[in-house]
């Protein structure tokens, strides 16, 4: 085989500087270049920069590079000089393979314009390949009865190159006998054959050794050599035939591996081995022995491997039918792959913006790509779409190649990512499509204030309020993002009378959280009428505001003030006139009072704390007015002393008190000459008189007390001595009903209180204010049974016992209160008035009268009367004029003995068919009213 050197010519340097110089004209934005095969990395292939119209030092300001798809970068660009240069050898055969014209198209990208262009170079091809034979030696067999001009077919060369430079004629070493000759194919192979020129006769050459030389029309030429081994055979006069010279068949390419294609059949009329027929390739390259099979008994071909359509579309193959003689017969067999739509078409995404500003204009690049299927024809046509309810678009570009744009502008509050799906189909039977996925993220831009869920916000705060406390809490919500998004809070500058609102309230910057900064109140600020501020921090910022009504609450922090009567400045008492003829409901005067606190804190009602003569006047509840609760007798003091309260409706209420003085008398000169009579007494008897009262009656109640102190103790001891509890109840039945009396109820008896009283009418000037212990809660001592108390006696006392027991006893006053404690009854509360009225219980008043009237027996002879006003026994020395026998109690119903389950009842008064009297149930007795 020749090898001849491979080498530069003088013509292909002239092809070089012409391929380098020469430049195809453009067209529809292709750029077409030329350059020749094999040349040296970074070879000049053109100038891109003086064709896109840019100077060389802006490719890389402008970002152009190139874009190819699915193969290695053949080209590069040279950034200081402009040029595209080559990245490589390249080599034509490798590309190209048998091609005519081998061309390269990729393209190139403007980064910053979005611009792509189209750009083709073409391969020249240079000689640089040998013609190549498949074997080094072939055997040739030929029957020696050959006659003169049989053919015998030589395998052929190959060679990689076109044109020119490809194979071009074949060369025979001297032979007699033989001579070359060549036929060229439809696909312009050319094919040698051997002619018999003159017969063979095998007797005296049975092989002829014979060099066939391949050429080439390169320069230098360049060839290679097989050696041809003719072998004479015995005589075989008929050679096989087949029915065809051309076979061709069309397969789809998704066909079976294993599949039979065609089968080939050739004939021989020979008979035994002469007749017997084996089929094989001939000259078959590596990619046909790859791909198919051939039965060499039945001629039978079919596939060892799956056909790819994009690979090759058809093979071309020659199948030689030979007879055991060494006759044979050749045929050719063109198989076509046809289409099938097996190929899914591909998107290449180029350039892609990650994101956009939500105030882009419509119109704008987002993404470039471009797409491409492996198929032809129909299946190789590709569609794009996207989603219509996108404020999207696809626009073609060139070749392959789309933009993505916007179609109208953006609002990242709206949608703040959008996934983008494009999908790609191709018009094969059935379609193929595949879906790409873009995230496109929408850049915020400060297009929206702050927003508050309510146009106005109220909100309430008690009155003396702590300092510093939380009042309310605003939140308003911003729908951009980042610092778009970041809201501060600030209160609008305001004033209220004559004070900044900042001295009031402040309120959080960062969590609109109000404070209060002092304690409101409400008599001096009823309510605060507030502009928040919610501020973003974009650039510029934006706001909004909220109104924020804030109502201070009021509590119950002002007592009633009274307004009348009012106290007189110059030390003296002021006196309201009522005039002894006044009838019942008759105006007296009237209290006037106010509340700076409102709603339920200032309504105020009016109650007869005290009074000095119980039942003789009344007050309006709501109106305050000062009314005679009945008819004025001559026996009412001149003097009439009022304690009204007024009290507000507040949790918890507060009250007020006013002392009001009250003179009984038709007129001003009655007064000053009622108050003139009254002069002291000069008779010391009267006071002595008095002060053997009270020991009389301290006396009889320590008795009293010894008495329930033994009766306790018995009932003490009743559980372990019933019979003596018998006999000790056979001796309470002779013990008269006023003898017993509840423990509670001697505590409520015992109990002292200050008071300011007059003795007798005469006695208006001797008052006397005691203290006394309480012994609410104690029985009272041996020691304070014995204790007397200074008394100043009236001189005159005009009043005996008879008329002590003709005197009506006033009607109760249900608005006389006591306290739990001091409420007489059983056990201290049992069976009482809620209301702590005192019950009218007739036992205890019989049981009174009869230790006063023991008592004044004792200290006084029987002429003698006790001093006081009708119907107070003389018990307004101990406990004022208002203390009257109508508020005794009665204990005869239930008495409690403490340490037992037992109570004494009143079986007398059950025996005698009466029943107890209620507070409000005593009758008065007839009798004729004692004159002064």
């Amino acid at each position: 085989m020749a090898d001849p050197q491979r080498g530069w010519g003088c013509r292909e340097i002239l092809l070089l500087f012409l391929f380098l110089g020469t430049q195809w004209g453009a067209r529809a934005g292709q750029i077409r270049y030329s350059v020749p095969e094999e040349l040296d990395k970074g070879s000049l292939v053109g100038n891109i920069s003086k064709d896109l119209g840019l100077e060389p030092r802006e490719l890389a300001k402008r970002g152009v590079r190139i874009v190819s798809r699915g193969r290695t970068q053949l080209f590069a660009l040279s950034p200081g000089s402009g040029s595209l240069v080559t990245a490589g050898r390249i080599d034509r055969e490798e590309l190209c393979a048998q091609s005519e014209r081998c061309l390269v198209s990729f393209n190139i990208l403007v980064e910053n314009t979005m611009k792509i262009y189209g750009v083709e170079v073409e391969i020249i091809d240079i000689n640089d390949n040998f013609p190549r034979f498949r074997d080094e030696e072939v055997k040739v067999k030929v029957n020696e009865n050959a006659a003169t001009g049989t053919r015998l077919v030589l395998p052929f060369a190959r060679d990689a190159d076109v044109g020119v430079n490809s194979l071009q004629s074949y060369q025979l070493s001297s032979n007699m006998h033989f001579s070359l000759d060549e036929k060229s194919g439809s696909d312009g192979q050319k094919y040698p054959e051997l002619v018999l020129e003159q017969p063979l006769d095998r007797e005296k050459v049975s092989v002829h050794d014979l060099l066939l030389t391949a050429l080439d029309g390169g320069n230098p030429i360049l060839s290679s050599t097989t050696h041809v081994r003719v072998v004479v055979l015995d005589a075989n006069d008929n050679a096989p035939q087949f029915t065809r010279s051309e076979y061709r068949v069309s397969v789809p390419e998704n066909i079976p591996v294993g599949a039979r294609l065609l089968t080939l059949t050739a004939t021989d009329p020979d008979e035994g081995i002469n007749g017997k027929l084996t089929y094989v390739f001939r000259n078959e390259d590596d990619k046909i022995s790859e791909t198919f099979q051939l039965d060499s008994n039945l001629g039978e071909i079919s596939t060892v491997q799956s056909l790819d359509y994009e690979e090759s579309r058809f093979y071309l193959m020659e199948v030689v039918a030979q007879d055991g003689g060494a006759l044979l017969a050749s045929a050719k067999v063109v198989v076509t792959v046809q289409d099938v739509n097996d190929n899914v078409p591909e998107m290449i995404l180029t350039s892609l913006a990650s994101s956009i500003s939500e105030d882009c204009l419509p119109g704008t690049v987002i993404a470039l790509f471009s797409v491409h299927d492996g198929d032809s024809g129909e299946n190789g046509e590709i569609a794009c779409s996207i989603p219509r309810n996108l404020p999207f678009k696809l626009e073609k570009s060139v070749d392959n190649y789309y933009h993505l744009l916007t179609t109208r502008t953006l609002d990242r509050e709206e949608i703040s990512e959008y996934n983008i799906t494009i999908t790609v189909t191709d018009h094969g039977k059935p379609p193929l499509s595949t879906e790409n996925h873009i995230s496109l993220k929408v850049a915020d831009i400060n297009d929206n204030p702050p927003i508050f869920p309510h146009t106005s916000y109220s909100t309430y705060i008690p009155e003396n309020n702590p300092r510093g406390i939380s009042i309310f809490s605003v939140t308003a919500h911003d729908p951009d993002s980042g610092n778009n998004a970041q809201v501060t809070y600030s209160l609008a500058k305001d004033t209220f009378q004559g004070t900044p609102l900042s001295s009031y309230v402040s309120i959080n910057s960062d969590t609109g959280v109000l404070y209060a900064l002092g304690s409101f109140d409400y008599e001096q600020v009823t309510g605060l009428k507030l502009w928040v501020t919610a501020s973003d921090s974009g650039d510029p910022p934006l706001s909004s505001n909220v109104s924020l009504n804030l109502f201070v609450l009021d509590r119950n922090d002002n007592n009633p003030e009274i307004l009348y009567p009012t106290l007189p400045t110059d030390g003296s008492t002021g006196v309201e006139l009522a005039p002894r003829s006044a009838e019942p409901g008759y105006l007296v005067t009237k209290v006037v009072a106010v509340d700076r606190d409102s709603g339920q804190n200032a309504w105020l009602s009016y109650r007869l704390l005290k009074a000095s003569e119980p039942g003789l006047f009344s007050v309006g509840l709501h109106t305050g007015e000062v009314r005679t609760a009945r008819a004025l007798l001559d026996r009412d003091a001149l003097k009439q002393s009022l304690v009204v309260a007024v009290q507000d409706h507040g949790q918890p209420p507060l009250s007020a008190t006013v002392m009001l003085t009250v003179a009984v008398a038709d007129s001003i000169p009655d007064v000053l000459a009622d108050l003139g009579s009254l002069e002291p007494s000069g008779n010391p008897n009267d006071s002595d008189l008095t002060l053997y009262l009270v020991v009389a009656v301290a006396a009889v109640s320590c008795v009293f007390l010894a008495f329930v102190i033994v009766l306790l103790a018995l009932r003490l001891r009743r559980w372990h001595m019933s019979r003596l509890l018998q006999a000790s109840e056979g001796r309470l039945t002779s013990v008269p009903p006023s003898h017993l009396v509840g423990v509670d109820g001697v505590r409520a008896f015992l109990q002292t209180y200050s008071h300011e009283i007059s003795l007798t009418a005469d006695s208006g000037k001797s008052h006397l204010i005691f203290p006394q212990p309480n012994y609410a809660d104690t029985l009272i001592s041996q020691e304070s049974c014995e204790k007397s108390e200074p008394l100043l006696v009236s001189e005159k006392i005009n009043a005996n016992e008879e008329e002590l027991e003709a005197v009506q006893q006033a009607p109760p006053n249900t608005d006389w209160r006591f306290s739990q404690a001091q409420r007489p009854g059983t056990s201290g509360s049992q069976n009482g008035d809620e209301t702590g009225t005192w019950p009218n219980n007739q036992f205890d008043t019989e049981m009174l009268q009869a230790m006063i009237l023991a008592s004044a027996s004792e200290a006084a002879d029987g002429s003698s009367t006790l001093g006081g006003g009708a119907g107070t026994m003389g018990l307004s020395a101990r406990y004022g004029p208002q203390f009257t026998l109508q508020h005794v109690p009665d204990y005869r119903q239930n008495v409690y003995i403490p340490g037992s389950n037992a109570t004494l009842t009143n079986a007398a008064g059950k025996r005698d068919g009466k029943a107890p009297a209620g507070g409000n149930g005593n009758k008065k007795k007839s009798g004729k009213k004692e004159k002064k």
